[in-house]
């Protein structure tokens, strides 16, 4: 694979490569990738698991993008399961079943909403309840995040590496833990309020179990121990990618102070497809040389507004990204 003919980036203006972050982080676990769609995510996000394999860490690259694309990165079906990946020892890849993780979350809300209309004495069916919940715009999001939750609750890896759906949907997506906490706060509150209520009237001073109430105190621990994780600059960092370009720059500079804002790690920026011109000749077209002109602009804004946050620029190559050979070549590049 080689690059495109083009100007190559000067390393100095790197202040902390991705190799460098990395390792002044050695307990790091859980990385995703995230920036406008078509910008790389994913291959960035391959690139980097083959990498984290390569250094003896058991490493599960996961898609939470509901349009996958990782098998086509890979060359091999990684639907729905922790699936080997051909010739990367120690990696695994898996896209989530979105179809599969909502019937599962519909299934859970179902059951959650009969056992209260039961505890309440309401006889009613669930089932309008659920359609309700399920048709809430976040309801995706909601599901995938308790998905991903799971994995890395569950802890069967060294490192995680998720390559996340375009940005708007991964700030809703890691934004659940918070969102989450809140509700489950002023629920418990309510549910406290009528608890008190209904033993005052009642004519027996037995205390009964209150199932809503256990589902809410576990739910409220998995929402801590989320936050935990996703807040810990330790163990987990976000990161960005971007293309010398305007509107993903815009994105990128507009999500970074949102995810500070959230408290979750952002490790830094990703430049991908930057021209090279090391090797630019008298016969070079006016389309190259002027996409060159425009990209050094943008390069410029790009070390202006995220200073000390690039940390690898990956070049415009002639072919496409795809297969384990081609990530370990990107992995070089990335991993500087």
């Amino acid at each position: 694979m080689t690059a495109a003919k083009a100007q190559a980036p000067s390393a100095s203006l790197i202040t902390k490569s991705l190799r460098a972050y990395v390792a002044a982080h050695p307990n790091l676990k859980y990385v995703f990738f995230g920036g406008k769609g078509g910008v790389g995510k994913t291959v960035m996000a391959g690139a980097t698991a083959v990498w984290l394999a390569q250094q003896n860490r058991r490493t599960i690259l996961v898609s939470t993008n509901p349009v996958h694309s990782l098998s086509g990165l890979l060359g091999q079906n990684v639907f729905g399961q922790h699936t080997p990946v051909h010739n990367v020892d120690r990696l695994r890849a898996f896209e989530i079943d979105t179809k599969d993780t909502i019937a599962r979350s519909k299934q859970e809300i179902r059951e959650k909403i009969q056992w209260f209309l039961k505890f309440a004495e309401i006889s009613t069916k669930a089932d309008e309840f659920v359609e309700s919940a399920s048709m809430n715009p976040a309801f995706e999001e909601s599901a995938m995040f308790e998905n991903m939750l799971d994995l890395m609750i569950k802890d069967e890896y060294d490192s995680y590496v998720f390559d996340t759906a375009p940005t708007a949907n991964a700030r809703r997506l890691l934004g659940m833990s918070k969102v989450y906490s809140l509700w489950v706060s002023k629920m418990m509150k309510s549910r406290q309020e009528a608890q008190t209520l209904r033993e005052a009237l009642s004519f027996t001073k037995k205390k009964e179990s209150d199932p809503l109430m256990e589902y809410l105190t576990t739910l409220r621990g998995r929402m801590a121990r989320a936050q935990s994780l996703l807040t810990n600059p330790d163990q987990t960092a976000f990161f960005f990618v971007t293309l010398p370009e305007a509107l993903p720059i815009a994105v990128v500079r507009r999500f970074i102070g949102w995810f500070h804002d959230f408290g979750i790690p952002v490790g830094g920026v990703v430049v991908n497809r930057l021209i090279q011109t090391d090797t630019v000749g008298p016969e070079t077209s006016d389309f190259v040389r002027n996409r060159m002109a425009m990209q050094a602009g943008y390069m410029q804004e790009i070390y202006q507004t995220f200073e000390g946050l690039v940390r690898a620029i990956i070049p415009l190559y002639d072919t496409e990204v795809r297969g384990v050979p081609a990530l370990e070549h990107l992995s070089k590049a990335l991993f500087s």
